[in-house]
């Protein structure tokens, strides 16, 4: 797995177990708690794949848009 994917895997799997604690009214103290979590864990997941080591090769002009 590539090194800035790992953020976007976790975030989304913490956004997953959050919305099912919802669903199944769990206690409403661990529901807090990773509310309270998601603001530092969206921060980190953004600075890490911004700081990415990743090289493009194309511009804009040549894939202004993919789904060609």
């Amino acid at each position: 797995m590539k090194n800035y994917l790992f953020p976007v895997y976790l975030v989304t799997g913490v956004l997953i177990i959050y919305v099912t604690a919802i669903q199944v009214s769990l206690n409403t103290s661990l529901i807090l708690f990773v509310f309270s979590l998601s603001p530092a864990l969206i921060l980190w997941m953004v600075y890490r794949v911004l700081t990415a080591d990743v090289e493009v090769t194309s511009t804009f002009e040549e894939k202004w848009y993919e789904d060609q």
